[in-house]
């Protein structure tokens, strides 16, 4: 019985472990989170997005490409002259909410014991 108790764990922490590496293989780098949390607020067209979080076209181009292909976001060009292209998140993507907010409190929580901790006084 005790065996089969340590089959199943290390069974869970395979997948566990597969969970994490799909995770990470659609939404990690440096910008993928980021570009999410910025369409919460809702439509924004490419350039916009571009100055909004500093990021060259040629790198937003790629990521919100990606972005797409994964289903967490809409890309819709518009009838304008010049064109111009909308991004906009899927229903799918909010399924990222919890994690997006977690990820935020523990950054903040982060930043202030690293600022805490160091003392510049000395």
């Amino acid at each position: 019985m005790k065996k089969e108790k340590i089959v199943k764990e290390e069974q869970t922490c395979k997948h566990a472990l597969t969970s994490i590496r799909d995770t990470l293989d659609v939404v990690g780098g440096k910008w993928k989170l980021i570009l999410l949390f910025v369409l919460f607020d809702g439509k924004k067209k490419f350039n916009q997005i571009s100055k909004e979080i500093g990021i060259s076209p040629r790198i937003l181009s790629k990521e919100l490409q990606e972005l797409e292909i994964n289903g967490l976001i809409n890309r819709r060009v518009c009838d304008t002259k010049p064109i111009t292209v909308e991004y906009e998140l899927t229903e799918y993507s909010k399924t990222l909410s919890e994690l997006i907010t977690a990820m935020c409190k523990w950054g903040e929580f982060h930043r202030q014991k690293i600022v805490s901790s160091t003392d510049l006084s000395v």
